[in-house]
């Protein structure tokens, strides 16, 4: 899919749009939260502030994912979202997102993002499963994509090295006919 190919994505409150070079500000704007970082696997205590470059670095590579979204919310940049190591012969891929807006958390952005892509997946793209990773001590994420119809399929143990304490990664799997669609 050509980067302009990539369709904008809309739901009642949530919008799935292109990377554009002139998010760079409003990344640099949210910063890099240690307790969000810790979620994506970071160690909160070695999260440093982000810096311009960083952040154009970010946004260049939003640009460049052929199935990466930028996460809008009234207007203003919240997260991404993407699609990864689609296989279209098996029909399925992995999907991850990043909610970075510390007061979008817990909002039921994300869980609508992620209805919003996956019904593409499986509508438009033609998908029949997507996967996801997720660390075990991340509630919120857990509870949001349990919404969207995603299961517990697996656990990798100590999976992630998280400051001084290993974590388990769960594996949660969503059939095209487990889709808990928006509306």
């Amino acid at each position: 899919m050509a980067q302009h190919d990539k369709p904008i994505l809309t739901g009642p409150r949530v919008t799935l749009r292109d990377a554009r070079p002139d998010d760079v500000d409003a990344r640099f704007a949210l910063g890099n939260t240690p307790q969000i970082q810790a979620m994506f696997g970071a160690d909160p205590s070695q999260v440093r502030d982000i810096t311009r470059e960083a952040a154009e670095f970010w946004v260049q590579s939003q640009i460049n994912e052929a199935y990466a979204w930028i996460i809008e919310v009234g207007g203003a940049l919240i997260g991404a979202i993407r699609l990864h190591t689609v296989n279209h012969a098996d029909k399925r891929a992995q999907i991850a997102i990043g909610i970075l807006d510390p007061d979008a958390l817990g909002q039921g952005h994300g869980t609508e993002a992620m209805q919003l892509l996956s019904m593409h997946a499986f509508d438009t793209m033609g998908l029949h499963r997507l996967g996801c990773r997720v660390l075990d001590f991340n509630a919120r994420a857990i509870a949001s994509y349990e919404k969207v119809g995603f299961a517990v399929e697996g656990r990798e143990r100590e999976a992630a090295l998280i400051g001084n304490a290993w974590h388990d990664d769960l594996m949660m799997g969503l059939l095209d006919r487990d889709l808990v669609r928006l509306g």
